[in-house]
């Protein structure tokens, strides 16, 4: 079976852990009424989290509240990354819709200002940034480039990947599942899932070379040259993998020989949520040739970019036409400038990787004795528990992670799963989490694991 038919039989993403349409009957007749509604006038695209679904009204901090006022601990929503209606946030739009609203074409100072600043938090090897409404369009910018430069087609995925929805990025986004199918052009690697791909004979670094040595030569078999490897830094719909640092570095070299680039998707572990660096590459020690971001750049004002070496774009932004007519307008840049502004002046950085590093920490400690937590692994506050049938097997146990999933939400403490069973709890909440959210949570999560005991 080829890499690429391999992938395309994994489960779409959106099903995992989401509510069963036929269970409806099963719900309080208001719920019903309102699901119905939703049917009717959204379609059937649509998915809705959990076995009861939740109708939420309201968010503040870290908290999500229902129309009855019950209070929930977010520890899903990576969007709103400096917390739920932040003020500055708020206050920032505010004031920029009362002032002016329009599009790049114009100089205004406050894009040339966060562009500045921005910029500075990466390596200086990176110096153009190119704004977009969604990590979607960012990823397609970035590949159309990538594409233009090379003069290939070729791209390079990890099995479970996930980078956006529009037709050219969905064709290289194989956790989308069998009703979304590769493009020809996609070779598809293993996840760098160092538990199942390492042993005391082959390291995990080496298992990734040859899958990508495998991938570039099967390209080349079919007279298709390597345009790109791309890969979100943290491989959160793949099933959060953080470590051992360093693996990305082989994938890398060889893409390079191959004349390829290596994009960086930093749209889920971006903006310091990892806790140790601003961006996830640099936990690697790699410096790519494109980065896009996006999901928490507005805490929820729709704003995106992609990051290029400048000589990427020298004979590209002469001979083709760029314009997004929202991308980087001045209201998303006034969000954009107070996520940045917050991140810094609340120190959320260190209190991702301090508050993070104490989730790890306890959740390895009462889960010793639970035959099915397989690894709990992660940086900051982007953390994985991978769930199995047993260790011996390390099978993934998407039924495990399910009524996890379930049983904390009825604690009213909402998380999510990922993998390619959909095995793997991800917890990911918004950036000032704090060290009692974190006993909350880390509460009900050990009530939760009794139940696989």
């Amino acid at each position: 079976m080829s890499t690429a038919a391999k992938a395309i039989r994994q489960p779409s993403q959106s099903m995992v852990n989401g509510f069963d349409p036929a269970r409806l009957n099963e719900l309080p007749e208001p719920l019903q009424k309102n699901i119905r509604r939703r049917d009717r006038s959204l379609g059937p695209g649509y998915r809705l989290f959990y076995d009861e679904p939740l109708e939420i009204v309201r968010g503040k901090g870290v908290t999500l509240f229902d129309r009855d006022g019950n209070e929930y601990l977010d520890v899903y929503n990576n969007v709103p990354s400096v917390g739920h209606s932040h003020p500055r946030v708020i206050e920032a739009v505010h004031q920029q819709m009362q002032t002016l609203n329009t599009n790049t074409r114009y100089i205004q100072e406050p894009i040339l200002e966060y562009s500045e600043q921005l910029l500075s938090t990466f390596p200086a090897e990176l110096g153009h940034v190119m704004f977009t409404c969604t990590g979607s369009e960012a990823n397609d910018l970035a590949m159309r480039v990538a594409k233009y430069v090379t003069g290939n087609q070729g791209i390079i995925v990890t099995a479970g990947a996930y980078h956006g929805l529009t037709a050219e990025v969905s064709s290289f986004s194989p956790s989308l599942g069998v009703g979304v199918p590769l493009g020809p052009n996609v070779r598809v690697i293993d996840a760098p899932d160092a538990l199942r791909y390492s042993s005391d004979t082959v390291s995990l670094e080496d298992h990734l070379r040859e899958q990508v040595r495998s991938a570039i030569a099967d390209l080349h078999r079919h007279g298709i040259g390597v345009a790109a490897f791309i890969a979100d830094s943290i491989f959160s719909s793949d099933g959060v993998y953080a470590g051992p640092t360093g693996f990305l570095r082989p994938i890398v070299e060889e893409i390079h020989a191959a004349g390829g680039l290596y994009i960086a998707d930093e749209v889920q572990p971006g903006f310091g949520r990892t806790g140790e660096e601003w961006w996830g590459f640099q936990r690697h020690g790699i410096i790519p040739d494109i980065v896009t971001i996006g999901k928490p750049m507005g805490n929820g004002i729709p704003v995106a970019a992609a990051i290029f070496k400048p000589e990427l774009l020298v004979d590209f932004g002469k001979n083709i036409r760029y314009f997004n007519t929202f991308g980087g307008n001045s209201v998303a840049i006034a969000a954009a400038q107070a996520v940045l502004d917050v991140i810094r002046e609340e120190a959320l950085l260190p209190n991702a990787l301090e508050v993070g590093n104490k989730i790890v920490s306890e959740l390895k400690a009462f889960s010793q004795d639970v035959e099915q937590v397989a690894e709990v692994r992660g940086s900051g506050l982007f953390i994985g528990v991978d769930l199995v049938t047993d260790r011996s097997t390390l099978s993934p146990n998407g039924s495990a992670a399910t009524e996890i999933v379930n049983s904390l939400r009825r604690d009213r403490i909402l998380i999510s799963a990922c993998g390619a069973q959909g095995n793997v709890l991800k917890l990911r909440p918004p950036m000032p989490f704090s060290s009692n959210d974190a006993d909350r949570l880390l509460e009900g999560m050990e009530k939760a694991f009794t139940t696989l005991r």
